[in-house]
Formats: structure tokens, C-alpha cells, sequence
């Protein structure tokens, strides 16, 4: 562990005002709260197996993302490397 590392930030923190600590507070915030995403995220899944009766999506999503990489890999190397057309 770091100590001194700690102890400086501590000193840091505890010289800030009150209106700098809020806004390390709010930075610090969207890292705690990934149990309230992930429980949305579980939740909509749930409504969207449920208008397709259970039945798994078609396409996958697998298989959505992986063409969609395809897609972008391809539009990138388009971007940096273009091909001379004789």
C-alpha cells in the first residue's frame, strides 16, 4: 500500500472548500453507482424477454455486435488506409 500517497491526498482533500469537496463528491459518485445500472439493465432485459416470449433475439446480440465490428474495422481501415482504385 501507499501511504504516503493516502496521506497526501488526504492533505489535499482536507485542504479544499466546501464547494470543491461537492464536486469531488459528484466525480466520485457515478463510480458507486453501477448496482443501480446493472439492476436497470436486468430489468429491461427482463421486459424484453418478455415481449419476445422468452425466445432468444434473432439475430443475436452476439452476432449484431460482431458484424457491427466488421463494419467498423472495415470503416476504419478505409479512413487510414485508403486503397488506389486503377
Amino acid at each position: 500500500m501507499n501511504t504516503k500517497l493516502v496521506e497526501s491526498l488526504v492533505q489535499v482533500i482536507n485542504s479544499l472548500s466546501e464547494e470543491e469537496k461537492k464536486l469531488l463528491e459528484e466525480k466520485l459518485k457515478p463510480q458507486s453507482g453501477w448496482e443501480e445500472q446493472r439492476s436497470r439493465i436486468i430489468k429491461r432485459g427482463k421486459i424484453i424477454s418478455d415481449r419476445n416470449q422468452g425466445k432468444p433475439l434473432s439475430p443475436s446480440v452476439t452476432k449484431i455486435i460482431h458484424q457491427m465490428r466488421e463494419e467498423r474495422d472495415e470503416q476504419l481501415m478505409q479512413a487510414c488506409c485508403p486503397q488506389d482504385e486503377d
